[in-house]
C-alpha cells in the first residue's frame, strides 16, 4: 500500500516534469486548430435556406409568368394577404391556441406513459419478455387505424385526439427509454453492486445518468409523432385547429387558406423543432 501511495505522486510529478520541459530544437510542434472565417461560418448557416429560396423563388415566378393555376397553387401575395386577414382577425390565433392545447396535453399523457413502459421493460427482463413483442405488434398500427376503434369507444370529442395524439408519442419515448436504460456497461452496474449500492441506488446513480441523452432524445422524438398525429387528427375529426383550417378551406375551394394553414402548421413544427434540438444539445453536453 505505501508503494502505490508513493508511485502515484511521483508518476504524476513525473508527467508534470515532462510537460514542462521546453520541445527540442526541430521538434514539430502541434499546429492550432484552424478557425473558420466569418464568411465561412455565415455561409454554413445560409445553406440550408438555399433550397426553401429557391422553391419560393420559383412560386413567385410560376405565378406571375402564368405556368401555375391560381385555382391549382395560388399566388404567393395571395397566401400573404390570407395569412395576414387570419392574424388580424384573430382567427388564426383561436386555432393555433386549440392545436397546441391538444398536442401538450397528448404528449405529456404519451411521453409519461412511455417513460413508465420503457422503465419496466429496461429494468426488467421478464417484464421485455411479455410486453415487447405485443408493443412491437401494435406500433405497426398507424394512428389512422385506431381511429375507428378509438371513436366507437369515446365519441368524436376531445378525448379522441388526446388519445391517439398520446399514443403517437408513447412509441419513440418507450422504445428510446428501453434503449437508454440496456445501454449502460455492465462494468460500471458491477462496481455498484461492489459498493454494495441497493437497486435503487443502481438506478438513480448509475442507469439514468446514462441513459439521459438517449431518454430525451425519444421526447424530442415523440413530440414531433405527436405534432404530426395531431394535424392528421385534425384533418378528420375536429371543428377547430389547424387541421380543421385546412379541410375548410379545401371543402370551400379557397386554397390560398390551406396553404397559409400549411405554412403556420409548417412554422410551428420547425421552431418547435429547433428549439427542442438546441435544448436536447444541452442535455447530452452536461450528461
Amino acid at each position: 500500500m505505501g508503494v502505490e501511495q508513493t508511485f502515484v505522486p511521483l508518476l504524476t510529478g513525473g508527467a508534470l516534469a515532462a510537460s514542462s520541459l521546453p520541445a527540442p530544437a526541430g521538434a514539430a510542434t502541434p499546429a492550432a486548430a484552424p478557425r473558420k472565417a466569418p464568411a465561412r461560418r455565415r455561409g454554413d448557416a445560409l445553406l440550408p435556406w438555399l433550397l426553401p429560396a429557391a422553391l419560393l423563388g420559383l412560386w413567385f415566378l410560376g405565378a406571375a409568368q402564368g405556368w401555375i393555376s391560381p385555382q391549382v397553387l395560388p399566388p404567393p401575395q395571395f397566401v400573404w394577404e390570407t395569412l395576414r386577414d387570419l392574424a388580424l382577425s384573430g382567427e388564426l390565433w383561436l386555432h393555433v391556441s386549440a392545436s397546441l392545447q391538444r398536442v401538450l396535453v397528448g404528449f405529456a399523457a404519451g411521453a409519461l406513459l412511455g417513460l413508465a413502459l420503457g422503465s419496466a421493460m429496461g429494468l426488467s427482463r421478464s417484464a421485455e419478455a411479455y410486453l415487447l413483442p405485443s408493443f412491437n405488434a401494435l406500433v405497426q398500427i398507424p394512428v389512422l387505424g385506431w381511429l375507428p376503434f378509438v371513436l366507437l369507444l369515446v365519441g368524436i370529442g376531445e378525448p379522441l385526439k388526446y388519445i391517439l395524439i398520446a399514443k403517437a408519442a408513447l412509441v419513440p419515448v418507450a422504445l428510446n427509454t428501453l434503449q437508454g436504460f440496456r445501454q449502460t456497461p455492465a462494468s460500471l452496474r458491477e462496481v455498484g453492486r461492489v459498493y454494495g449500492y441497493t437497486p435503487r441506488q443502481q438506478v438513480l446513480e448509475i442507469v439514468l445518468p446514462h441513459a439521459v441523452p438517449t431518454l430525451f432524445t425519444g421526447l424530442r422524438l415523440g413530440f414531433t409523432k405527436a405534432w404530426l398525429s395531431l394535424v392528421v387528427v385534425e384533418l378528420v375529426a375536429s371543428s377547430e385547429g389547424l387541421g380543421y383550417l385546412i379541410v375548410y378551406g379545401r371543402q370551400l375551394f379557397q386554397l390560398d387558406q390551406v396553404m397559409a394553414a400549411v405554412i403556420v402548421v409548417g412554422a410551428i413544427g420547425y421552431a418547435i423543432d429547433r428549439v427542442l434540438d438546441w435544448a436536447e444539445r444541452r442535455v447530452k453536453g452536461t450528461a
